[in-house]
């Protein structure tokens, strides 16, 4: 991600990627258009790590901690009973060599590795106003987020977010440069998010949306969003425009143990890097 954050920018002076999605209502075909813009000369970004915190109007500031915690994976290696590859039995070892307990095939002796999801979306602004899409599925059914989901393999995770806004917003948008990638170990996931801009005023919502809406800055609705990611990224970004200057951000997430999952402000921002 911070190679992407090498060449794509937001000042003149570095190269300049603009993608592009194509998609009509009735067709069921994506076609992504990638046009490359370089100047003559290219600085490169550094990262600082520190810990913010901001007063918003309309928000709690957002929690920081004194120390860097560590966060172990909520994936609970024991609830794999049997191998994914054979269909035998396993058994729960360290294995050699390593320092984490795995599930083990007693079979054909395969390992059975958790590794944490990719979770690809956008930030849309349009006249100072960002497109929200209220859930229709659990979790968090009713509460706001941005459009974002799942990577699927074989797309890359611009393409996946554009992909996840036209499936929820049914819009279609220029992705204009990453604007955060936020790592949640507890429940193994990391949100990479773009920041856009809509092509056109046509959205809807999509199945998994109840509605899709346009929001002031000062109208965002903190206090029904449905994930603490979506809470720290709109954060960041009022942040920034109070600073005025719209950043790269990298951070984790660290859930407050014994919390419930639905208390969004439950958690403490570590490590946040920026240029």
């Amino acid at each position: 991600m911070l190679k992407a954050v090498q060449i794509l920018g937001w000042s003149s002076g570095l190269t300049i990627i603009s993608q592009r999605l194509t998609r009509t209502r009735n067709s069921s075909s994506i076609s992504l258009k990638l046009s490359a813009f370089s100047s003559s000369s290219r600085r490169i970004l550094s990262f600082n790590p520190t810990r913010m915190s901001s007063s918003l109007p309309g928000s709690d500031p957002l929690p920081k901690s004194q120390t860097f915690v560590s966060v172990q994976s909520s994936g609970d290696v024991r609830k794999i009973k049997f191998c994914q590859w054979c269909g035998g039995p396993t058994k729960h070892e360290i294995p050699d060599g390593e320092e984490k307990l795995r599930a083990i095939c007693t079979h054909c002796g395969k390992i059975a590795y958790q590794n944490p999801k990719m979770v690809v979306g956008c930030l849309i602004v349009h006249e100072e106003k960002v497109l929200l899409c209220k859930r229709n599925i659990q979790p968090s059914h009713g509460l706001w987020t941005l459009p974002a989901g799942y990577l699927e393999v074989g797309e890359s995770a611009a393409e996946g977010a554009m992909r996840e806004t036209w499936e929820e917003a049914g819009a279609t948008v220029d992705v204009i440069s990453p604007f955060a990638q936020l790592d949640i170990p507890l429940i193994g996931q990391t949100y990479v998010i773009f920041l856009a801009s809509l092509k056109n005023l046509d959205f809807a919502p999509g199945p998994e949306s109840l509605e899709c809406r346009l929001f002031g800055l000062d109208e965002i609705p903190f206090d029904s969003l449905a994930f603490s990611s979506i809470y720290v990224t709109l954060n960041l970004y009022l942040e920034d425009l109070k600073k005025g200057k719209v950043k790269f951000h990298y951070g984790t997430i660290n859930k407050r143990p014994g919390s419930s999952p639905s208390d969004i402000r439950a958690f403490t921002l570590d490590y946040h890097l920026q240029p």
